[in-house]
């Protein structure tokens, strides 16, 4: 079972995950549990302070140390009682972004413990001290480190056996080593035809070396169109077979003569 714990100061959040979903199946089934440290509980004044103005000045206030060394204290204690060490994890927009292989790492991890920050941000001394890897899940801002949190969560739960109805699923993702870069292909289900619109024939074939081919091709297509740089990176490292480079050709030719038609 994989053991979870993260320090936030609205537990309550993470409701979202352990209450729906497959993340909340997982759960029931024992895959993983969760534990919430709130450093509110952690501070003895009437006010439970657990944040202050920042030193040099400026806007905004920043969470204190103390408070939240108690916090990842706690979380390493419950965890020490199944012979646990966990890393413990900053969820930091400062921190390069989150990648599958990131994903896949962590999810091997037996515990971790989930730092969440609030406000300017968090004491850099209790960073310096305590945390071990801080991660991003993008080149933005959120209100706390919560939600990015719950994202990193989730991904590394649908990698882990028995938590997706069908294990294939995940291996066949967008960014799964399995796709060797490429983003995932079209999906359609019933019914055949919607709003005029109809299923592509090879899919309704039963052939299925057709259907793996056109899905390998749409998969080469679409990454072509919306991440070009993680195509040029198989270009870069020859991934490609002669027939999809020169699929590669025909979906270049092919959009360019949609753009010349656009234009007019």
């Amino acid at each position: 079972m994989k053991r979870y714990d993260v320090v936030t100061l609205f537990p309550e959040m993470f409701d979202a995950i352990a209450d729906s979903g497959i993340t909340r199946r997982a759960i029931d089934e024992k895959v993983w549990e969760l534990h919430c440290w709130n450093p509110r509980d952690f501070v003895d004044d009437n006010y439970k302070t657990i944040d202050d103005r920042p030193f040099g000045g400026g806007p905004g206030m920043v969470m204190k140390a103390e408070p939240i060394a108690n916090a990842i204290k706690a979380a390493k204690a419950r965890q020490a009682e199944f012979a646990m060490e966990p890393k413990v994890i900053y969820l930091s927009p400062q921190a390069k972004p989150l990648k599958d292989a990131d994903v896949r790492r962590l999810s091997s991890e037996a515990g971790l413990v989930f730092l969440c920050g609030r406000y300017e941000g968090i004491d850099e001394r209790l960073v310096a001290a305590q945390v071990d890897e801080e991660i991003s899940i993008g080149d933005y801002v959120l209100s706390g480190g919560e939600l990015a949190a719950m994202v990193v969560i989730d991904a590394m739960l649908r990698l882990l056996p028995g938590v997706l109805n069908d294990g294939a699923s995940a291996v066949e993702d967008s960014y799964s080593p399995s796709r060797d870069g490429l983003l995932d292909h079209p999906h359609y289900t019933r019914p055949e035809i919607w709003n005029d619109n109809a299923v592509p024939q090879v899919l309704m074939s039963g052939h299925h070396r057709d259907i793996a081919s056109w899905r390998r091709r749409m998969a080469i297509e679409r990454t072509w169109l919306r991440r070009p740089e993680l195509l040029a990176e198989l270009l870069a490292k020859a991934a490609l077979t002669p027939q999809e480079l020169k699929w590669l050709d025909e979906i270049r030719a092919s959009n360019k003569i949609l753009s010349v038609v656009s234009r007019k």
